[in-house]
């Protein structure tokens, strides 16, 4: 499609991918979607992006990247049918980060159905230059259908100028405090008055609300390069941490995987589990995860609690371990992995990203690599102290188990965690 072109849109349910090409010098790109009513946000959780991956209405969720052959796409998943009737418009855009879009070879936007797979619109981006973050389409009403409008517009100022021009307020960096004056010359007290009690007003009016907390755009990708975040420095060590998996499935249906060089069942009912081991700073071990119910428990040993079994890999509920941050000291080291519990022989075929939400500090991201081995279980993330720092590192590191060992067995010995493991069920 050219510049400003429309065309209409045949279904609800749709996916976004922005897309670009991989290389040593190209700058990561995130997708994000903003809804509007007469040009503008109603509120800050009309805006969809990585540190905010869904819409309250479920109508729009960032569902994360993707890297194949040199490729990398961002998704969104759009469902038309769940946006409210108030909201006119939904604003397609991209930031840069680490440079600008002049410097992201084969940048586009595709528009496809997502329950057939069929495309409904692309738009390739040829002209950027300075611009930190993009509009490159949008879907908007007319005339009581959907269409999408290639844009193709650019901002030098980021995300935050992107956001801030749709009406998002922004959490900004917090400026020096102002310098302490000096005391003054002391005096001799005067003789201090008794205390007057005055009585509250009758019918005071309650005080006002507080205003919402802005959106904190500030976020942490780990990559083969950068695997590790120190939570520390980042101001991420109180309050409940939250771990989030979610998954896409490139095959419904039983295909064959290349690289195996074998059939590779995939089934709409994939069944992933996230699960963590744990070693507390008393020595005590053991592991979170829905198998044999162990849920965990988020306010005494272990402080970490796994949220429930999740069988869609969306972003807006996918797989949630909860970290209670402000216990920090009692964790020695905390093992994220994940498990294929049915509906797969491996993960081949299966993209999925994973996201430590603390509730301070900035979000930390990353994507899982392409599998090619037959493994059932992914170590994802390894949580450690290391010299009163409180580590994130990047695992993303595919176990194949031995015949008749189970997974838990096997990423247990890997790490050498040292727990004795007995048959489960759930």
């Amino acid at each position: 499609m050219p510049k400003g072109s429309n065309v209409a849109v045949p279904t609800t349910a749709l996916r976004i991918e922005l897309g670009w090409r991989a290389g040593p010098a190209v700058p990561d790109a995130d997708a994000s979607a903003l809804l509007l009513v007469s040009g503008k946000v109603r509120s800050d959780a009309d805006f969809v992006f990585y540190n905010q991956p869904a819409h309250p209405s479920g109508a729009v969720r960032h569902e994360g990247k993707r890297t194949a052959g040199g490729q990398v796409t961002d998704t969104l998943l759009v469902e038309l049918a769940r946006v409210e009737p108030a909201v006119e418009t939904v604003v397609l855009a991209a930031s840069a980060d680490g440079g600008s879009f002049g410097q992201v070879p084969g940048l586009y936007i595709r528009v496809v159905d997502d329950r057939s797979g069929t495309e409904v619109a692309r738009y390739d981006s040829s002209d950027a230059s300075v611009e930190t973050a993009f509009v490159l389409g949008e879907l908007y009403r007319r005339q009581g259908a959907w269409k999408f409008r290639a844009v193709g517009q650019g901002y030098s100022s980021g995300l935050e100028g992107l956001a801030t021009d749709f009406g998002i307020t922004v959490d900004e960096p917090p400026h020096a405090p102002p310098p302490v004056p000096l005391a003054p010359p002391a005096t001799t007290p005067s003789p201090m008055a008794p205390p007057v009690t005055v009585p509250p007003p009758v019918n005071a009016p309650p005080p006002p609300a507080a205003p919402p907390s802005p959106v904190r755009l500030t976020k942490v990708t780990l990559t083969k390069a950068a695997p590790a975040v120190s939570l520390t420095k980042q101001g991420g060590t109180s309050g409940a941490m939250r771990v989030n998996l979610n998954w896409q499935v490139r095959k419904q249906f039983t295909g064959w995987a290349a690289k195996l060089g074998r059939p590779v069942a995939m089934h709409a009912d994939l069944d992933l589990d996230l699960c963590a081991l744990y070693e507390l700073s008393d020595g005590r071990k053991g592991v979170i995860q829905s198998l044999g119910n162990a849920f965990g428990a988020l306010h005494q040993p272990p402080y970490i609690h796994l949220d429930g079994d999740d069988r869609t890999g969306a972003a807006t509920s996918g797989e949630n371990l909860t970290i209670n941050l402000d216990h920090q000291h009692a964790f020695r080291r905390i093992l994220i992995f994940v498990t294929i519990y049915e509906g797969a022989r491996s993960f081949a075929d299966l993209h999925a990203t994973v996201t430590l939400q603390p509730q301070h500090g900035a979000a930390v991201d990353f994507s899982l690599d392409e599998c090619t081995v037959p493994s059932t279980v992914c170590a994802l993330a390894l949580i450690t102290h290391q010299n009163g720092d409180l580590v994130v590192h990047r695992e993303a590191r595919y176990l194949v188990p031995e015949r008749g060992v189970s997974p838990q067995r096997t990423v247990d010995h890997a790490y050498n965690w040292g727990m004795n493991w007995t048959p489960g069920r759930k």
